[in-house]
């Protein structure tokens, strides 16, 4: 069934208090507005051929289902345009957004970042369709609807975590080296945490796992309510928040972080000069590894995590009002969120699926990895996702409680305040949010 979208009037008002979270990104964003906004939009028809573009960032593994759809569509062609993170995808499309002009047909989003997407829905095309209904695991559509019930975005991937190691550095420390005894090493975070500690005893030049902010986002991930409560009232001043904090600053003091920001140039050079030894790893950052880590030896992945299980990500593909093809743009979008080329994906870059008759196909279970010394990444992350558990509420605000959580991290990071006073400073930029 193909969705005729509602039409969008040029001059569409927002919400004073959505429009200013749009454009709060910063003088470097405004500058460039003008510049970004003349690129436009690459859809256009010619010769009858309409053509599509797909924004993404990381990993998607959607270079070879691209090149499949374009060899059996030649009247629709996809072109990706791919950026290196979310943040750079972020900043790219709230510009675009705010200035009603110039997005992609297919725009990927972080999935933290959706509550603040279905806030802005009447700026995206209502993907619901009968014929997919069942396709995806309940939380992934519960994160892609809004308060409406239409369905705003398509669920790519989820996250199930396990944790990559360097198995090469754990033997150099008298660590066990083989998947499963690490596993049964690391079971609670106090396990982790201890392992850690013997670990840079023996390897002082070597952190212990990749980033304070990563690993606090992993942790995060098992927080029913992080920041706010049940009625989406903001709350960051509750008891688990407060410990999750104190055992992060902690740990840095302890040297078991390499206090790199993650994504930063330094924190991708650290897969190259041994800088740790250890990280949280959803199945979409398997590809990430590999890339970053190209002619290291010694990664593997343990089918762990510490607490239970957690999911870290999973993003949505959504279809702003502004492209000039919804129809074929949902048709797209459809497609190459289908089961068989969610594994397709998976066996390309990581990104586990997300849709229900994916996750035992033998396909998927039997899928090992060479780069991860042959781990059946597959069946590891199948059991992974099976421990999940919990999932955060997140509402409207929790993407900007994010970036602030992640920036107080950062200013302990690198010596800037003190835990206490870091923490102080975020209590106050989550009240301005209000």
């Amino acid at each position: 069934m193909q969705h005729t979208p509602r039409p969008t009037a040029p001059g569409r008002r927002r919400r004073p208090g959505q429009l200013r979270r749009l454009l709060a990104l910063g003088t470097a964003a405004a500058l460039s507005l003008a510049v970004l906004s003349a690129c436009g939009d690459d859809s256009d028809e010619a010769d009858g051929v309409v053509e599509l573009t797909i924004a993404t960032f990381n990993e998607f593994g959607y270079e070879e289902l691209i090149d499949e759809w374009n060899a059996d569509h030649p009247d629709i062609q996809v072109k990706q345009k791919k950026l290196g993170t979310w943040d750079e995808a972020k900043e790219n499309l709230y510009t675009k957004l705010a200035a009603n002009s110039g997005l992609s047909d297919i725009e990927a989003i972080e999935g933290d970042a959706m509550p603040a997407i279905l806030a802005e829905s009447d700026a995206f095309v209502d993907l619901s369709d009968p014929e997919l209904d069942g396709r995806w695991l309940d939380f992934k559509v519960e994160g892609g609807t809004n308060s409406d019930g239409q369905l705003i975005g398509y669920a790519t991937d989820a996250g199930p975590e396990g944790i990559c190691y360097r198995s090469d550095l754990f033997k150099k420390a008298g660590l066990p080296t083989d998947r499963d005894e690490v596993a049964a090493l690391m079971t609670t975070w106090d396990d982790y945490f201890a392992l850690g500690e013997q670990f840079v005893a023996k390897m002082p030049d070597t952190a212990w796992y990749d980033s304070t902010g990563g690993l606090a986002q992993a942790m995060l991930n098992q927080v029913e309510y992080p920041f706010e409560d049940s009625d989406g009232n903001v709350n960051v001043e509750n008891a688990e928040l407060e410990d999750l904090y104190a055992t992060i600053t902690t740990n840095i003091d302890k040297g078991l972080s390499t206090t790199n920001a993650q994504w930063s140039d330094d924190w991708v050079a650290a897969f190259q000069n041994d800088g740790f030894a250890t990280m949280p790893c959803p199945g979409w950052m398997l590809g990430v590894i590999e890339g970053n880590a190209e002619g290291v030896q010694g990664w593997d992945i343990a089918d762990v995590f510490p607490g239970g299980g957690g999911n870290w990500g999973g993003s949505y593909l959504v279809v702003p009002t502004q492209s000039e093809h919804p129809d074929e743009a949902k048709e797209f979008a459809a497609w190459i969120t289908a089961p068989e080329r969610q594994r397709k994906a998976f066996a390309a870059k990581g990104p586990f699926p997300s849709q229900v008759d994916a996750l035992d196909a033998p396909e998927l279970l039997d899928t090992s990895n060479a780069f991860f010394n042959e781990a059946p990444t597959g069946q590891i992350l199948s059991n992974r996702a099976k421990a999940i558990t919990v999932q955060p509420f997140k509402g409207a605000k929790y993407s900007d409680i994010l970036q602030a959580f992640q920036n107080a991290l950062l200013r302990v990071d690198d010596g800037s305040a003190t835990p206490e006073e870091s923490w102080d400073t975020f209590l106050s930029d989550v009240q301005s949010l209000s």
